[in-house]
């Protein structure tokens, strides 16, 4: 899973947590009201100590019952409407921010149907759900309680100290004597905490990731009794999660340490102070209360920033996680401009490689090409096989005509234009694909299978593309056609799955189709059934077919072979027989390498071997 480059001490959290104001500003207007209404309960508080400093100096001193208890209606006064006020800011800020959160996670699914296969080659699922699920329930929390409590907080304290410097001068400015250990201490652990946070957000991912491929793998893991194993790769990364987070919980200690011991000692000594100034009548016993009552008020809002700080901390790294997925480069659903001229060409029916050469984009520099100047012409109305041995490149160049891939030299034409330079959107809406290892959703049966087909489709559509896949089972299912399918379709077979991934791929009648060995798991009697139907489609359309069978082969016009990332030879089937001896050596089924000479099989020269 790729790492964030930037060390965590090279990053500003400020400046990372303000990509988040693009969702925030929508609701900002609710966001700004429930911040002014918390600074103001909380300074209610801080109106407490004057109350008191009254109560003292006037009818405690005086000894007047009445004044005493006016004073205690006024504190109960204060108290409610503090606590109103506080209530009232929880009820204005959950609604906006569960709509930014619910937004933010929207965006995030959006995004990563765009993005490239290759984006998603290179991540692990788990590294995205936690993106999607823990950090964005971060990012929620810190918007709701650290951000807003940073704001009224920090507020809260200056008006305080205002208050403090206004009784007693003096006093105030021995309260304000930790002020700077204070910041060069949290400085430093706050940088050492960020590098730690990011560290454990990582594990998160790599925890999910395990506990995601044990539930989806849970037959393989079962059937070769690797239960163990699992679980003690789970034990691992749990262990190695569990030492983060006690470091985490040792720097928070130690910052919490510094903020809550310093400014008990500043107290203690205004305290011992005020008191022998109390004993000279150079202070009032009011005001001193008053003075100790604010600066205990205070305690809270200034042993929070440790915490606050750190949360923020972790929602910094959190936003930048999720701009990780978020920057990267999506497929661009537009045609590409700088090749709209190639579409100008004369028309070449069919399905076209002019010269098309890939490697993947995180492949070394010196690491040969997958594919290297591939020239092929599927014929408009033909089906050609495409035949080679494992790792030829036979699935990467049918990912290329969908561009699930993207050239990186040559081009590909549809019927004479630059696929390039079509809409991605309508490119799909052309060529039908099939992949060896079929994919099926947590839905229905006919939704799978009309996930395929255009707007409009029904059961007819239906009906036909499952007979042609000779998946008529799913009408024997319970609820026919309307059974839902496990997750990953593990509740049918390997055949019964690669039907339906068939029937998905017929069922839009499309102008081209791509199948990767769609028939691999089909026993031979259903295989043939299967092979008559796909026939019939096979006449009214362009498609290649990936195949290691001959008779997949036979549903083809004409049979390429690539060979080392190059299409080494086209003709019939017959035709490669007798005159390729590498082709004849994998239609055979030997275990050899082939001699250019003869066939494994029988020694014999290929023309004769097959006579």
């Amino acid at each position: 899973m790729p790492k964030s480059d930037a060390p965590a001490k090279d990053r500003s959290a400020v400046r990372t947590l303000l990509r988040l104001w693009p969702y925030v500003r929508p609701v900002r207007t609710r966001l700004i009201i429930a911040a002014f209404v918390a600074i103001i309960a909380s300074c209610t508080g801080l109106v407490f100590p004057l109350v008191l400093k009254w109560m003292v100096d006037g009818p405690v001193a005086d000894r007047d019952p009445t004044g005493v208890w006016l004073g205690a209606l006024l504190l109960l006064l204060l108290g409610v409407t503090e606590a109103l006020l506080f209530g009232l800011r929880r009820w204005l800020v959950a609604r906006p921010l569960a709509s930014v959160e619910a937004s933010m996670r929207a965006d995030l699914f959006r995004h990563l149907q765009r993005l490239p296969v290759a984006f998603h080659d290179r991540w692990a699922s788990g590294q995205l759900l936690s993106r999607g699920t823990t950090d964005l329930m971060l990012l929620r929390l810190f918007l709701a309680f650290p951000l807003m409590f940073l704001l009224v907080n920090g507020a809260t304290i200056v008006v305080g100290v205002i208050i403090l410097l206004a009784q007693d001068f003096t006093l105030g400015l021995v309260l304000l004597a930790p002020v700077v250990p204070m910041v060069i201490a949290t400085a430093y652990f706050e940088g050492r905490y960020a590098a730690v946070a990011r560290r454990a957000q990582d594990q998160v991912g790599d925890l999910t990731t395990v506990v995601e491929e044990s539930v989806l793998g849970i037959r393989i893991i079962k059937g070769f009794g690797r239960h163990r194993s699992q679980a003690r790769a789970f034990r691992e990364l749990s262990h190695t999660l569990r030492g983060t987070e006690m470091v985490k919980a040792r720097l928070l200690a130690a910052i919490w340490a510094i903020i809550v011991t310093l400014p008990e000692i500043a107290i203690g000594a205004a305290l011992v102070l005020g008191t022998v100034r109390v004993a000279d009548d150079g202070l009032s016993a009011g005001t001193l209360v008053a003075f100790l009552s604010t600066a205990l008020a205070l305690r809270w809002p200034v042993e929070s920033i440790g915490f606050l700080l750190a949360m923020s901390q972790e929602s910094a790294t959190a936003t930048e996680r999720y701009f990780e997925v978020m920057d990267a480069e999506p497929e661009s659903g537009t045609a590409d401009a700088a090749r709209q001229g190639d579409s100008d060409a004369p028309s070449d029916g069919g399905l076209r490689f002019h010269g098309v050469e890939f490697r993947y984009p995180d492949a070394p520099a010196d690491a040969p090409a997958i594919l290297s100047r591939v020239d092929l012409h599927v014929r408009r109305g033909e089906t050609m096989a495409l035949v080679g041995a494992t790792g030829s490149g036979k699935t990467t160049l049918t990912a290329l005509v969908p561009r699930l891939h993207e050239v990186t030299g040559g081009r590909i034409t549809l019927d004479g234009e630059d696929i390039t330079a079509m809409d991605r959107a309508h490119l799909r809406t052309l060529v039908a694909v099939a992949f060896e290892e079929p994919t099926l959703f947590s839905a229905t049966v006919g939704e799978n299978v009309l996930m395929g087909a255009g707007e409009g489709a029904g059961d007819e559509e239906l009906g036909r593309a499952l007979d042609v896949a000779q998946a008529g089972f799913a009408r024997a299912l319970p609820q026919g056609t309307g059974t839902q399918v496990g997750e990953q379709g593990l509740s049918l077979s390997g055949g019964q799955r690669q039907r339906l991934a068939l029937a998905r791929a017929v069922v839009g009648s499309p102008r081209f189709l791509v199948l990767d060995d769609p028939l691999s798991a089909l026993d031979v009697h259903t295989e043939a059934l299967v092979e008559a139907a796909l026939r019939r489609v096979l006449a009214d359309t362009t498609a290649l077919i990936v195949a290691h069978r001959p008779s997949t082969v036979l549903l083809a016009d004409r049979v390429a072979l690539l060979s080392g990332g190059r299409v080494a030879a086209v003709g019939t089937h017959q035709e490669l027989l007798r005159e390729n001896a590498e082709y004849a050596w994998l239609m055979s089924g030997a275990e050899a390498d082939p001699d250019p000479l003869s066939t494994p099989a029988t020694g014999q020269p290929a023309e004769e071997a097959t006579r």
